[in-house]
């Protein structure tokens, strides 16, 4: 089946604005704490969401925004993990069916999570790309397709980490966030983009570079996705997925990191703040500690997400040797 490329448009400052007020009155704010990774660094924890992941926002955002009849017909989405865990967390919360397809490659402690919330899980494919494509044959029949980033209410959920900062922070900030299809980095950029005050820099793994692919062609484009600790940010990006566009016209800088310098960060998050931390939730820091960040005002590095199979942080914290 021949799934259509889908329109999305960008979400307006008033859909911004109204995810922030939703997602206040469902979630406490993450903290906002000093560390010693750079000068004048702090690290915003949205590894303490419930979730374990800042994709909680999104999904509550997505599906606050539901009508009548988009709850009861449900929903459906693809996700490496913890965008599955945000719309199972959601799903529960706000009575909604939620039918999540994960790529066989998922991190085990993530889909032993999500299996726990009671969602109809379907392991499809070996990378996210084929995953997303199943889920969108799925959505066909008639129930709601939720994008972990190329979504409107998404990405302006993702926004409110933004919107939260700014209440904990003045002055000029950069803020450093992770990207893989990038819900996060686009919403941040919005919310900067209304804020004189405000850069935002994104960081990739080096292993999957598609969002700044994207980019720099104009459009998307498919790219070789190779082995990374950063499991969620890895792979190609949908056929016309409107994130590129909005990075492109709003973000301040894009970078990478390597495997290493994701340990590095994963080891310093563990033995300095005490936090136990996956790959993907990591690169931030990872890019502040190798200096790959203009440090313009105070730098905050968002710690994406903390659900990590204990045997890859058991390696990576003794420094043992691995796949990536």
């Amino acid at each position: 089946m021949t799934v259509a490329t889908r329109a999305v448009l960008p979400p307006k400052p008033s859909d911004l604005a109204t995810a922030a007020e939703r997602i206040r009155a469902l979630l406490p704010p993450t903290p906002l704490i000093p560390t010693n990774a750079g000068p004048a660094a702090a690290l915003k924890l949205e590894c303490l969401q419930p979730t374990g992941s800042f994709k909680v926002r999104g999904a509550l955002s997505a599906l606050s925004d539901l009508d009548a009849a988009g709850r009861a017909a449900g929903v459906v989405t693809a996700s490496a993990g913890n965008h599955a865990l945000g719309i199972a967390y959601a799903a529960a919360r706000l009575g909604v069916e939620a039918t999540v397809v994960v790529p066989a490659t998922a991190s085990t402690a993530k889909t032993r999570a999500l299996r726990a919330y009671g969602v109809r899980l379907v392991e499809h494919g070996e990378r996210y790309e084929a995953a997303e494509r199943h889920a969108l044959e799925l959505a066909a029949a008639g129930r709601t397709y939720v994008s972990a980033y190329n979504d409107a209410a998404v990405i302006a959920g993702q926004a409110s980490v933004a919107s939260e900062l700014r209440a904990q922070i003045a002055g000029p900030v950069t803020v450093v966030a992770p990207v893989g299809g990038g819900g996060l980095i686009a919403g941040l950029c919005l919310a900067a983009a209304q804020d004189r005050e405000m850069r935002v820099v994104g960081v990739e793994a080096q292993a999957s570079r598609a969002l700044s692919a994207a980019v720099a062609a104009g459009n998307v484009v498919p790219v070789e996705v190779g082995a990374t600790l950063a499991d969620g940010l890895a792979g190609n990006l949908e056929p016309g997925s409107v994130t590129p566009q909005i990075v492109a016209e709003h973000v301040s800088a894009l970078t990478a990191v390597t495997k290493t310098e994701i340990e590095t960060a994963m080891r310093f998050l563990a033995t300095e703040h005490g936090l136990l931390v996956e790959g993907s939730g990591a690169v931030a820091v990872a890019a502040v500690l190798a200096e790959k960040i203009d440090p313009a005002g105070q730098v905050v590095a968002v710690v994406t997400g903390r659900n990590v199979a204990l045997s890859v942080a058991t390696r990576v914290l003794s420094g043992a040797p691995g796949a990536a």
